[in-house]
């Protein structure tokens, strides 16, 4: 059996924005909330591997070194690239581009932010991961990525559509499991954190 543990990165200097593939640094408390998931995941993981953004990256190395585990940075599993929203809170990007985000929130597949990167072309970087992830026949894997790249790799797991990720609760430090056996995947849990 293949364990897959979903950790999302903790929260980020600078309050709550679409960051997408800016590299900022994790609050004390963002990186804490991560480490208390870490404590729980640490004795049965065999394998870390995470985006290779800061954020995700910078814990992960550090446990792959704690534990003398491999780590592999990804990027693959990085956050989709929003293009001129990044950095932007949402009433920004509500003022600077009406009616896009909710339009983009209800259905991401028929919107691309402004410059940013097409839905499809994320859905294929992360399903290439996701396919092969699923090829190994056993072990405890730790992703470290972002909630994008989660929400998708939940969609690929439940065989649900892309559109069905926005209703996923994805907080910070958001901390999710799937298991496959056989070829079937199970989510054994979400949002626990």
């Amino acid at each position: 059996m293949l364990v897959i543990d979903f950790l999302r990165h903790g929260a980020l200097e600078g309050g709550i924005k679409y960051r997408g593939c800016l590299d900022e640094s994790l609050t004390a408390s963002g990186r804490q909330n991560m480490d208390k998931v870490w404590q729980c995941v640490q004795q049965n993981t065999t394998k870390i591997i995470a985006s290779p953004l800061s954020r995700c990256a910078v814990p992960a190395l550090a446990w792959s070194k704690e534990k003398g585990m491999p780590c592999v940075l990804d990027e693959r599993v990085q956050e989709l690239s929003y293009g001129d929203w990044e950095g932007l809170t949402a009433a920004e990007i509500r003022r600077n581009h009406p009616d896009q985000l909710e339009a983009w929130r209800a259905d991401p597949t028929h919107l691309t932010p402004p410059n940013g990167e097409p839905m499809q072309q994320f859905a294929a970087r992360v399903s290439s991961f996701w396919q092969e992830l699923v090829l190994q026949q056993d072990g405890h894997v730790l992703l470290v990525a972002h909630s994008g790249s989660i929400r998708l790799l939940l969609a690929y797991a439940l065989n649900a559509p892309i559109q069905t990720t926005r209703h996923l609760a994805m907080p910070y430090a958001c901390w999710s499991r799937v298991e496959i056996n056989n070829g079937q995947a199970q989510l054994v849990f979400h949002a626990k954190n």
